[in-house]
Formats: structure tokens, C-alpha cells, sequence
């Protein structure tokens, strides 16, 4: 097919270049407006080809919660906080996030309860709104994660609601449960795409049991060309932005020995790790010609999160795989959240140099290039 392609192309070109030569005033109009749009394309993502596939990945996101109150929603029914980042979202083959709890219109929290008027509140849970999620679909997403702590936030009825949205927009959904909904799969470019998702709790693909973790990753590449792993865990806050070498324990959990799992399911089959949880930005690490992102940071979390310094920045990570899933190469695209919690890019490059930073304190010589434009190479 891309040799056919590439013919079409070709035959257009020539009939082009002929006609070119009769009709040079209608050429001079017809090239204008494309200089004009040359000057005004912000920001570049990274160009797709047909013999590597783009995948585009953000952390933690979470457009606005009603609960326990509606005193934090978004302005414009949370139309604008995507619009940003929608270019690069988009313009990758697979744009993949961390859904970070349910979308759900209702329910009762069993983890948090109702607080009453005046309490104050000691114990998050959220609940985007389901007609919120139009606007993942329109910003580009293609596949979230929704394993993590916050997704059975309005237990079993608010994962299903999860599902029910995301399956009528056509977003794809990883890690719900340990079983049925562990895994989904894409078809980009002629290739299908596996991705699998893993937090910390025992309703989904734990990241402490590696025995299963291997299990699902060897399965999922039986039946895919590229399998990406996607996993929440870590400790939290701007204490926890490197990534330690044993497990790591945060409010009495066990949320996984990080390096240890991204090598394992490596091992397995995996082409892509991607982290979040943290609520900060972690290091990067090349293993085996595979990328290891350990965490995206927060993305877009409106309302209820505390975004300051570490906490407020952010990034899009395009990684460009080939059709073996080797890493080729990519770009950090720099951002932070403004306000309460809106992402937009950065020119400044605080969070390539963030991760830059701690990629070579955390892995050192395994650590991938990454200059300051964001370019990513691998060593």
C-alpha cells in the first residue's frame, strides 16, 4: 500500500509541475494561503510516518468533580481546558492519558462518604461528569487508563459508567479489573496496539504481583505488534520525584518496586512504560531499546488538586515506536497548569529540564538524550 501511495503521489506532483508552467498566475494564488499557514502552526508535533507509529501520552487527568460540591467546576462546562494541548494531542496516532476516577453522573462514595456543611474535607473523591467526556474525544484522546486509586472512587456502578462513556465516544479503556477489562487493543497504521493498565489496589493488574503482570503482558503480545504498559503507582508529592530501587510504601500501601516491574514486563514483551500517580514529573530510563516514562505528573486535574511548583508542571510525551516497538526517538513537550488546573504549553522548558535532571541522577548512563528543545534520543 505505501508504494501505491507514494506512485499517486508522484503522478499528482508531475501533473501538477506541468500545469505549472500554463497557469502561473493561478499557482501564485493557490501558494499563497499555504505561506500564511506556515507562519501561524503552533506548536510542531512530530511528523508521522508510515514505517513508525506516534503515540502522544499525558498523566493524571480530570476535567472537574461535583462532588462533594460543585464550587469548583470549570468555567464554559469544562469546554476550554483541553484546547491547548489539543494540536499535539491529535496530531499523534494514539493520544493515551490517565483517567484519574470515574465519570459518573451520581453515586455515593463509600471511601469518603458525604461530609457535612462546614466540615472540612479530609478525603478526596472524584467523579467527572459524563458529558465531560466529549471533550477527550474532541482534544484527541484515543485510549485512557482507568486503573488507579481514585477510579472506584463510587465503586463498581461508577467503573461501569467509566466503560459505558468511554465505549460510546470510541475512547478505549485499560486496567478496570484484574480480568475481563485488563487489556484493550488498537489497529493504527496496520498495526495493533495492546495496551494493559496496573495500579496499586486489588481490583485491577497489581503492580506487586509480577507473576501476573508477566502473564498479561505475554498474552497481550500474542495477539499484538505493540504492547504498552501503563501503570499508577509510586509515592506521592514533590518528596517522591525520584524513583527509588525497592518498593516504595505511601499511606501504608505497597505501591510497587517501580524499576523492577518496568524491567519485568519489559522482559515480557512490553515496547512502552508509561507511569503516573506521583502527582510530579519522574525521570526516563532506556531499557533493552524500550522507553520507560516512570511519571507523567498531573495533566489536567481541575479543581481539587493543589498545583504549585513541582505539582503544576507538566508534559506531553510523544514516543516514536517502529513497527517491532523499538524506541526511535520523540519529543517533551513543556507545560504546566494554570489557574485550577488547565494545561497549557510552556516555551520556557522548566519540565524537559525537570526530567532531564532526574532521568540522569535516577539512571544514569541508561538514561535517554534529551535536548532542550524536548528532542528525546535514545543512547
Amino acid at each position: 500500500m505505501p508504494v501505491i501511495k507514494f506512485l499517486r503521489t508522484t503522478v499528482f506532483l508531475a501533473f501538477s509541475l506541468a500545469s505549472a508552467a500554463t497557469l502561473s498566475c493561478q499557482t501564485k494564488d493557490l501558494t499563497t494561503p499555504i505561506a500564511e499557514a506556515e507562519t501561524i502552526v503552533t506548536p510542531t508535533p512530530t511528523p508521522k510516518s508510515t514505517d513508525s507509529i506516534t503515540i502522544a501520552a499525558v498523566g493524571d487527568v480530570m476535567l472537574g468533580s461535583p462532588f462533594p460540591n460543585d464550587s469548583r467546576m470549570p468555567p464554559n462546562d469544562g469546554a476550554d481546558i483541553l484546547k491547548a494541548v489539543t494540536p499535539v494531542l491529535s496530531a499523534a496516532d494514539i493520544a493515551f492519558g490517565n483517567m484519574e476516577g470515574p465519570i459518573t453522573d451520581g453515586g455515593v462514595s463509600e471511601k469518603c462518604g458525604t461530609p457535612k456543611p462546614g466540615q472540612p474535607i479530609r478525603c478526596y473523591a472524584f467523579r467527572m461528569p459524563t458529558r465531560f467526556a466529549k471533550h477527550l474525544k474532541a482534544a484527541g484522546f484515543d485510549v485512557m487508563s482507568v486503573a488507579n486509586n481514585h477510579a472506584s472512587d463510587f465503586g463498581d456502578a461508577g467503573r461501569a459508567s467509566t466503560r459505558k462513556t468511554l465505549d460510546e465516544l470510541g475512547i478505549k479503556h485499560a486496567g478496570s479489573d484484574r480480568v475481563q477489562y485488563s487489556t484493550t487493543y488498537l489497529d493504527v497504521k496496520g498495526l495493533k496496539v495492546a495496551f494493559v493498565g496496573f495500579a496499586h489496589n486489588n481490583i485491577v493488574p497489581n503492580v506487586n504481583d509480577l507473576d501476573t503482570a508477566r502473564r498479561l503482558v505475554q498474552e497481550a503480545d500474542k495477539k499484538a505488534d505493540i504492547v504498552v504498559v501503563s501503570f499508577h503507582g509510586g509515592a506521592e508529592g514533590t518528596g517522591a520525584q525520584n524513583v527509588p530501587k525497592q518498593t516504595e510504601l505511601f499511606l501504608g500501601e505497597k505501591r510497587g518496586n517501580l524499576p523492577l516491574f518496568a524491567h519485568t514486563v519489559i522482559d515480557a514483551g512490553a515496547d512502552l512504560v508509561l507511569g503516573h500517580g506521583p502527582h510530579v514529573l519522574r525521570g526516563m530510563e532506556i531499557y533493552k531499546d524500550r522507553l520507560i516514562d516512570y511519571s507523567l505528573g498531573n495533566f489536567a486535574t481541575y479543581g481539587w488538586f493543589k498545583l504549585e511548583a513541582e505539582t503544576a508542571l507538566t508534559v506531553i510525551l510523544e514516543a516514536r515506536l517502529d513497527k517491532n516497538g523499538k524506541f526511535l526517538g520523540g519529543k517533551l513537550n513543556s507545560a504546566r497548569q494554570e489557574g485550577l488546573g488547565i494545561p497549557v504549553l510552556d516555551e520556557s522548558g522548566t519540565a524537559i529540564r525537570k526530567i532531564r535532571a532526574l532521568s540522569q541522577a535516577d539512571f544514569g548512563p541508561a538514561a535517554p538524550t534529551i535536548s532542550d528543545d524536548g528532542t528525546i534520543s535514545p543512547k
